[in-house]
């Protein structure tokens, strides 16, 4: 019986070294966050007949026919700009060009709400797409004056899309397009 209570106690005594480990604390989840800084704007003057502001963080590329790119090499993302002349009648095919481009990304887009832009006072309207989704644009917008000037942008990602991953970067472009958008003004 002595023997049972001396193992028992070596037992026991094993027991509580074995255990005597840190405690296993479990981790909360953890959300990626990119902050990207505080967006400062510039007029944008081109001898193109428009002009706009955009982020100062972002690179302009002139390119033949009044097409600019604008660079963001943090987020590794490129808005494209185009402008053609409105002219023989040709405003309806430029606009259903332009929402055609929009709506070629409904395969892999979640959703496309449309919110349009009237200025009158700067002879400025158009319409602004949020393509959510996996899709290779995840916003795009045209303005014309319905008269002589119509410019298209669109926004790409030089990367597959994951529409998760990028989010963050995507809200950010958005408000710059938004931004761009809004300011355009024609010469």
């Amino acid at each position: 019986m002595k023997i049972n209570k001396f193992f028992l106690l070596i037992f026991s005594s094993l027991f509580v070294l074995i255990s005597c480990e840190d405690d296993v604390l479990v981790k909360p989840s953890a959300m990626l966050r990119l902050e990207y800084p505080s967006p400062e704007y510039k007029s944008i003057s081109t001898d193109c007949p428009y002009s706009f502001e955009m982020n100062e963080i972002a690179n302009l590329i002139k390119k033949k026919n009044c097409g600019i790119n604008i660079n963001y090499p943090n987020m590794k993302a490129t808005l494209y700009l185009t402008y053609q002349n409105v002219r023989n009648n040709n405003l309806d095919s430029l606009l259903q060009d332009a929402q055609k481009l929009a709506y070629d990304h409904t395969i892999k887009a979640n959703s496309i709400p449309e919110q349009p832009y009237i200025n009158p006072d700067k002879k400025v309207y158009g319409m602004f797409y949020m393509i959510n989704g996996n899709a290779a644009s995840q916003t795009q917008f045209y303005v014309t004056d319905s008269i002589n000037h119509f410019v298209n942008g669109a926004l790409y990602f030089d990367a597959k899309p994951n529409f998760d991953s990028i989010y963050p970067a995507v809200v950010y472009l958005r408000e710059d397009m938004r931004r761009l958008m809004e300011t355009i003004t024609w010469e």
